[in-house]
């Protein structure tokens, strides 16, 4: 089953930087003041000697990754550093020749493993979860794809065909894909423009009277300011998930001041996402919710295009908080549960409508999620983990080639936007906002796209 396309790792490196934030970012009852960032570069080799450099990057995001009573989240950054290093060292022992889907399947199988190994050596008291693996090995996944796109010539989304690849999808997934490639569920051009998601975290201000002492630096500090600035029509809003009279007047406070400051420059259509973060009780919280929402403003709940993971992430713990009956109203889409096609599988059971794909995941995990949420007919959107630069570029090239994802969450412009400086000058399209939306048909380039 071999192909002439196939590559091996010939060599790979894994660094780490720092980037704090121009302002906190608070969500699930936690607050984010920096960002380390994971960095992977790995040289691939082709059956025919040729060599190629790939890049993948993605910051660490311990806070939403790792949340623990028992490890502290330094504790937690430390361990998913180390965690991402050993993954990236064990392709010092892989010799074989294969399409980067293989190689990291292969890698995967090590996951569960070096978690345990980290946790040990670090004294924890609790190995790496699912998600945390995920997401510290998923620098080295981009960095693959990119790596095969570029010795081969050819855009990575365009590498995913029985052309290139040497299994069809029933090997990773199961037989309801026989005979199915990825480039059945991928986008052969990316969209030429994708609105823009921006984030209103839950200490967010929304106009002159929520700030207290302003940054002063080149950037909007209030959510009007944003939406002049920007021409922005889709925000997702952080709630609280615990307290329920606050998450309902937060919706209201936003939409009115979204109503004012779309009025000022004609605009007449816009949309929110609502994020719980997981801390909802039960879906009658959920219910509870939109039907306050409705009720006070009817024009504020038909906005709202979909309902982030409102219940606790471990859904074999929690089968009771199934989200069927809100599933009725808005789609409901699967997020910090979703770290394998099981799961998928277990949170459409549960009554989740849609998922949300995420780079951070890993670019091949994203994939397979991509294409079962589409062969079973689900709701689909891209969110990012505050991705700078590369990261971001990265999360934009998927939810530009995945059919049916009709926007992209970018907030890393928001809080460090100093790190997206040498890549937004490459890339103006992509970080000069100024009508809501990003041009994602600039991607197109071997590899990732850019």
């Amino acid at each position: 089953m071999s192909k002439s396309t196939d590559v091996r790792v010939v060599d790979a490196a894994i660094s780490f930087d720092e980037h704090p934030f121009r302002t906190p970012l608070k969500f699930g009852g936690r607050v984010m003041d920096k960002h380390r960032v994971i960095n992977v570069q790995v040289t691939v080799e082709t059956r025919g000697g040729k060599h190629a450099i790939g890049l993948g990057s993605m910051p660490v995001g311990n806070v939403w990754a790792w949340p623990s009573a028992e490890v502290t989240p330094d504790q937690a950054e430390k361990a998913m550093e180390d965690y991402a290093t050993r993954v990236v060292r064990l392709t010092d022992i892989l010799n074989e020749f294969g399409h980067p889907v293989d190689i990291i399947f292969h890698v995967a199988a090590e996951y569960s493993h070096q978690a345990k190994v980290v946790s040990k050596l670090l004294g924890l008291p609790e190995p790496l979860p699912e998600l945390a693996q995920l997401v510290a090995a998923s620098p080295l996944d981009a960095a693959l794809h990119d790596a095969f796109g570029k010795a081969n010539g050819v855009n990575s989304y365009n590498a995913l065909s029985s052309e290139f690849m040497n299994h069809d999808l029933s090997e990773y997934l199961d037989d309801q894909f026989a005979g199915e490639y990825l480039d059945q569920y991928t986008l052969r051009t990316p969209k030429e423009r994708l609105p823009l998601y921006h984030l209103v975290g839950a200490v967010d201000p929304l106009t002159d009277a929520d700030v207290t002492t302003r940054i002063g630096d080149k950037f909007p500090e209030t959510l009007s300011e944003w939406i002049a600035a920007d021409g922005l029509t889709h925000l997702k809003i952080k709630l609280n998930g615990d307290d329920i009279d606050w998450d309902v007047q937060r919706v209201l406070d936003i939409d009115r001041v979204s109503g004012e400051a779309q009025a000022s420059r004609g605009c007449s259509e816009w949309f929110y996402s609502t994020d719980f973060n997981e801390k909802c009780e039960n879906v009658e919280y959920v219910l509870e919710f939109l039907k306050r929402v409705q009720e006070q403003s009817p024009t504020a709940y038909d906005r709202i295009q979909y309902i982030e993971q409102p219940t606790h992430r471990d859904l074999k713990s929690h089968p009771d908080n199934k989200m069927h009956e809100a599933a009725k109203l808005k789609p409901v889409v699967i997020d910090e549960s979703l770290v394998d096609y099981e799961a998928l599988l277990l949170a459409r059971e549960q009554g989740y409508s849609g998922v949300a794909l995420k780079a951070c995941k890993g670019h091949t995990e994203a994939l397979f999620a991509a294409a079962a949420a589409q062969k079973f007919d689900m709701f689909l959107c891209v969110q990012d983990l505050t991705c700078l630069g590369f990261a971001f570029l990265h999360s934009a090239s998927l939810a530009a080639r995945v059919p049916g994802v009709a926007a992209i969450e970018g907030n890393g412009r928001q809080y460090c936007p100093n790190a997206n400086k040498v890549w937004a000058h490459q890339f103006p399209s992509m970080f000069d906002i100024t009508d809501g939306s990003v041009g994602t048909g600039v991607l197109t380039g071997p590899g990732l796209g850019f």
